[in-house]
């Protein structure tokens, strides 16, 4: 019997891929790249077309050697890395070490990962895209440029340890044009004037927002303005003008992208898009399922088109109607927007199968990963489903000569609400869709005023950006991929470029100052348009209508020139520490504050004579479980959180779960929580006290 080797790039593929396979298949995992640019050069050959040269990564070499080695064992070898142009580039890496001949079909991939798509695509190998690897390569070489020339720049005008990025330093801009545009905005005033009603006949109230008059809507801007609007509707009678009965639809949403799969995972549940991505990758390489072993439970997770399957679409239909209704089915088809960023090299993120309902599964999953399959479930049966229908109402109602409006909308079929609601906004603005019923009314009926309620605002600066708010304008702009977004915003955190005050992004002096420095001297490397266009550019390349050479040659030689007037032009920036209140114990200076890889930290100013660092304390409120000292929030070496003792080393308490102001009822020491798979886990801090409790919230 023949036998096949099939490469992936995850140990966790390998588990549930081998479930599917007969004996005659092995499969390995690569771990990811096998072969990379070097870390200590630049790794290119300028002067002959930009050559890269690749080595075996650090670490790889046992994976390399057995992988040589299962190789020569078989029959044939299926490279089965991600289906995207990263997983295309590994690919052709691993052909490069293993000795494949590329000119003949090796490459296979799936969409997700159950036994349909893996044996299907075992049935249909192609040859690999060079086409794909070239754009793959031209976007790593063109970072490796941007990255390895103007960091080191930088680290002499500046400080050492900051990075550059192609993509980083464009997000970081963002960051502080908005910034910019808070700290100049000036307010304007304004008022509102709402006339609240009786109808008479039912006693209902109900409001009506001035308007203006009956050919114009009039803006009241200031004080004066409303005093004399108020003094012309003084004794005025309030009488039912036209009344437009209507109905509205609410359409179903689409199903997740990346980019709003992150958005949604932020505003819902609070997650991080780096967490949102890591749970969402274990949900499509394989979860244990009770009765099932290890499946796939979603499709791929990079991808930004709305497509889906035939198959995946009728599967939903069947489902919906068996589950909800026939009349709950969405029998439409509907069209995405023309959208030329959008690549749709994938179907969107949905569940491998519907039937899979969240809660049937929820005792085999950890509670991070049910909420984020239960949001890509729901989203994904929502888009097959009905929209919502609305009746609504809208009246005029008449005032001396000017005009207040009244709306209502009652929901008469929920559709997709029956199982999905929509984020509110950041601002959590009132929807036109929320259920708000007037009263019955009729043309030329007189109300009676209750009383007139004016206001006085003012016009607010936009607001700062968020993770979910960012990656959308990343999206829009088309700057990056799916795939960069989370890494992104981990850099520019990890570096210090920004730091998140509660859910907003604020850039940090050191962020504003490497960010007016590139402004000046490399606009087109902060320059929303170039890097929008550059990712254009490699997506012509990926269909075989540019050469890659020639797109980092008309980048690269003016670059050059600016980099050199750059090294020339550019003193030495300095950034002040800013200073803290905390004395130094071994010198007496006043500690400053310094960002290192796991945050801020207190430092002496007198390093290199004192080396004197301390953590920045987060005080809990809450008492120490062994001593008079209080609990205080800390990180170990990898950065990890974790609760111990103010008066260490003096007392050695350690709780890796986080203490909370609930008392034990049976010793009355301060309870610990952490998520369980269960629910929530409550235990005493008390190490002498064995009293648990697990809740849902």
């Amino acid at each position: 019997m023949k036998t096949a080797l099939v490469i992936v790039e995850s140990p966790a593929k390998v588990k549930t891929i081998k479930k599917f396979l007969s004996s005659g298949y092995k499969v390995e995992a690569s771990m990811g790249h096998i072969r990379d640019l070097p870390k200590s050069q630049i790794g290119i050959d300028i002067n002959n077309n930009f050559e890269p040269k690749y080595i075996t990564i650090r670490g790889k070499g046992p994976i390399s050697d057995k992988l040589k080695k299962e190789a020569k064992s078989v029959d044939k070898v299926f490279l089965a890395t991600d289906p995207d142009r990263e997983g295309e580039a590994i690919s052709w890496h691993l052909a490069a070490l293993l000795g494949i001949d590329t000119s003949k079909a090796c490459r296979i991939e799936f969409n997700e990962i159950t036994k349909t798509a893996v044996t299907n695509a075992l049935k249909n190998p192609r040859k690999l895209n060079m086409n794909v690897i070239d754009a793959q390569q031209a976007r790593r070489i063109l970072d490796r440029l941007v990255g390895y020339k103007i960091s080191p720049l930088l680290w002499k005008k500046v400080k050492k340890g900051l990075s550059a990025g192609r993509v980083q330093s464009v997000a970081v801009r963002l960051i502080c044009d908005r910034e910019n545009e808070i700290n100049a905005f000036v307010p304007k005033e304004y008022w509102s004037l709402i006339a609240k009603l009786i109808e008479p006949n039912s006693k209902k109230n109900f409001d009506g927002k001035f308007y203006g008059t009956a050919g114009e809507k009039l803006e009241i801007n200031d004080e004066h303005s409303m005093k004399q609007l108020l003094s012309k509707l003084d004794g005025a009678e309030y009488v039912v003008g036209k009344i437009k009965k209507g109905e509205k639809k609410r359409n179903a949403p689409w199903p997740f992208t990346t980019s709003s799969l992150q958005q949604d995972a932020y505003k819902k549940l609070g997650y991080t898009t780096k967490k949102t991505m890591m749970l969402a990758q274990q949900l499509y390489e394989g979860v244990d399922i009770k009765g099932e072993g290890t499946v796939g439970l979603v499709t791929y997770i990079r991808t930004d088109s709305v497509r889906i399957s035939d198959d995946a679409k009728k599967e939903a239909s069947q489902y919906i109607e068996e589950r909800f209704g026939k009349e709950y089915i969405n029998s439409e088809v509907r069209q995405q927007k023309s959208n030329k960023k959008v690549q749709d090299a994938h179907e969107a993120i949905r569940p491998t199968s519907v039937y899979r309902e969240p809660d049937s599964i929820k005792d085999s999953l950890e509670k991070d990963q049910y909420k984020l399959y239960k949001l890509i479930w729901e989203r994904f049966a929502a888009s097959q489903m009905q929209a919502a229908l609305y009746d609504t109402v809208t009246a005029d109602i008449n005032a001396a000569d000017y005009v207040f409006k009244a709306s209502g909308s009652i929901l008469r079929f929920d559709g997709f609400l029956h199982i999905y609601m929509d984020s509110k906004s950041d601002k959590e603005e009132k929807s036109e869709f929320d259920d708000v019923a007037l009263p019955e009314l009729t043309e030329g009926q007189i109300l009676k005023l209750k009383k007139l309620e004016d206001k006085q605002h003012f016009t607010e600066p936009p607001l700062r950006f968020t993770e979910a708010t960012l990656v959308k304008v990343l999206e829009e702009k088309g700057i990056g991929r799916p795939s960069t977004y989370a890494p992104i915003i981990s850099t520019i955190l990890a570096r210090g470029y920004i730091v998140r005050d509660k859910k907003f992004l604020i850039p940090t002096e050191l962020g504003e100052k490497v960010t007016d420095l590139l402004r000046e001297y490399f606009s087109n490397i902060v320059n929303v348009e170039f890097t929008a266009s550059m990712e254009k550019l490699l997506d012509d390349v990926e269909e075989g209508e540019k050469n890659w050479v020639d797109i980092i040659r008309d980048f690269y030689l003016p670059f050059e020139l600016v980099l050199q007037k750059a090294e020339e032009e550019i003193g030495k920036i300095k950034i002040e520490d800013e200073v803290s209140d905390v004395i130094c114990e071994h010198c007496g200076r006043n500690m400053v504050f310094k960002q290192g890889k796991f945050g801020k930290f207190l430092a002496c100013p007198g390093f290199p004579e004192c080396r004197n660092i301390k953590p920045i304390l987060e005080y809990t409120g809450i008492k120490c479980p062994k001593c008079e000292g209080e609990l205080v929030q800390r990180r170990s070496k990898r950065g990890k959180k974790f609760f111990g003792c103010s008066r260490y080393p003096e007392c050695n308490f350690v709780s890796w779960d986080e203490p909370v102001k609930e008392t034990c009822p049976e010793c009355g020491s301060n309870l610990s929580k952490k998520p369980g798979k269960s629910g929530i886990v409550y235990k005493c801090l008390n190490e002498q006290c064995s009293y648990q409790k697990i809740t849902d919230k």
